[in-house]
């Protein structure tokens, strides 16, 4: 998601400005819906109870009781067979039901070539050379890069930096394998897995989908297997990255003893707009080239050296309504120049998707003291209709680190501000704007990747990434940090 707030053109009146207030309004059925899929997974906690009552009476139990009970069951057969029956019963339902832990074994950031960066300076010569922009939008263009947050060291492809520009399908195709083949090189010397091991391949790219595909390149170029099971996934924004997670969670619960790869990124190459459009312009000036690869097994031998275990997943659509779906548009301008518009609504819809989807994480990830005090105010306010704001969680009680997607400055500060977030949370994520740019998809890696660097994450820590896409969606996915980082030792940054 991109930064919408630098223009006026782009977004003519004051409200549209900043994200909604999330105290304001908050829907009653997402509360429900987050209660639901904590309930529909509470069935162990409702039997823990009855656990630990048997194992109290069984160690109450003398040696003398259990010889009584032995001659009892010698004389009743029956007794026997169902007792026996009924454990084996429990404990094939509770097997064959319990989800597959899914563990982030390790991931990998791709970073470009040095001759790949693109400062300010660069960025405006290089504009100012095509030919393509008028005097006017140069300086809109130079205003955006000025309060987007981007720093001086941020990557753009060959093809784009060339004078003249040369976006063509070869060049698109090697960007792709560039970002795709140096992320996966780097995660495979890391965990020393044989390309053979990988059962699953989920690869997401929303503007650039070739024939053969993404997923197809990967395969031929490492000779994976041939009955591993691919995905190619398109033209679903930002966000693509958690819904790859997710898809690749839910393979893992059905093909056991498996590996599942992730690959997020976004191509730069043919996606460059060339036209006078400043809805579409803004986009050249927040994204760049990036990619991540992730490693994903739901192997029980993997626990000990993996980095995170996945716990939950929520996604949210909002494409069902008209406004929504339109925000993020491909698009050809009226010279027939294709690019990206981003709507004056962008961030009202942006607000609205992560108010819903963090009112159903919620339940699933706050402290009940939180809840509470939450859910009070509620039903004071739709059952007794009093005039009170619904009360916001504290969601640094529930996490200690947050990784959201770097789309711009202007959304990072609005996010900060109605979570409540600190300068210390917000650091990964700003960082990685200064850094790295909008690398879509792939940014909430880069952000993980610096807080590893920094030697914050510890074992136990719990880690909220949430990202923005067109559609309009907002993804979330929380992880716990595992034996991996049993040390807490600092690790070497992406930089060096």
């Amino acid at each position: 998601m991109s930064e919408s707030k630098l223009s006026k053109p782009l977004i003519p009146s004051s409200s549209s400005q900043k994200l909604p207030d999330f105290k304001k309004s908050v829907k009653l059925k997402y509360v429900k819906l987050g209660y639901h899929y904590l309930i529909t997974h509470g069935m162990y906690l409702c039997l823990s109870p009855l656990i630990v009552l048997i194992a109290a009476q069984l160690s109450t139990f003398s040696l003398q009781d259990l010889y009584v009970l032995w001659d009892h069951l010698q004389f009743n057969l029956i007794s026997v067979i169902l007792c026996s029956t009924l454990l084996v019963f429990l404990s094939t339902l509770y097997f064959v039901t319990r989800p597959r832990p899914v563990y982030l074994v390790n991931f990998s950031c791709y970073k470009p070539e040095d001759a790949r960066q693109c400062t300010r300076q660069i960025f405006m010569e290089r504009s100012r050379l095509t030919g393509s922009f008028n005097e006017e939008n140069l300086q809109f263009q130079q205003k955006i890069l000025e309060r987007s947050g981007l720093g001086q060291t941020t990557y753009l492809p060959d093809a784009v930096l060339r004078v003249p520009p040369n976006p063509c399908m070869e060049e698109a195709r090697k960007e792709a394998e560039a970002v795709m083949y140096g992320a996966i090189d780097e995660l495979l010397a890391k965990t020393s897995l044989k390309p053979k091991d990988i059962g699953i391949l989920v690869v997401n790219c929303s503007l650039f989908n070739p024939t053969p595909s993404l997923s197809a390149m990967i395969i031929n170029h490492y000779k994976l297997r041939g009955n591993i099971v691919s995905y190619n996934l398109g033209g679903m924004g930002c966000s693509a990255g958690l819904i790859s997670i997710d898809l690749a969670k839910d393979l893992l619960q059905v093909h056991p003893n498996s590996y599942a790869l992730v690959i997020s990124m976004e191509n730069i190459t043919l996606n460059w707009y060339f036209g006078n459009e400043r809805s579409m312009l803004v986009s050249n000036c927040l994204f760049r080239m990036g990619g991540a690869a992730i490693l994903l097994s739901n192997k029980w031998s993997d626990w000990r050296r993996s980095k995170y275990q996945l716990v939950h997943t929520v996604r949210t659509h909002k494409g069902s309504d008209d406004k929504c779906f339109s925000c993020v548009f491909q698009r050809e301008d009226p010279n027939g120049k294709v690019g990206v518009s981003l709507s004056k609504d962008l961030m009202a819809v942006a607000g609205d998707a992560l108010k819903t989807n963090i009112t159903t994480l919620g339940p699933l990830v706050l402290p009940m003291s939180e809840q509470l005090l939450f859910f009070a105010t509620l039903v004071g306010k739709k059952l007794f209709r009093m005039k009170i704001k619904p009360y916001i969680p504290d969601f640094k009680l529930a996490f200690e680190h947050f990784c959201i997607h770097a789309g711009g400055r202007a959304v990072l500060d609005e996010i900060e501000n109605n979570l409540q977030l600190s300068d210390w949370n917000m650091e990964p994520s700003r960082m990685t704007l200064y850094r790295f740019g909008n690398t879509s998809s792939s940014s909430l890696w880069y952000e993980l990747a610096y807080t590893e660097a920094k030697g914050r994450v510890k074992r136990g820590d719990r880690m909220w990434q949430i990202a923005f896409g067109s559609g309009f969606k907002c993804n979330s996915a929380v992880w716990k940090a595992s034996e991996g980082h049993r040390s807490g030792k600092r690790e070497k940054p992406m930089d060096g």
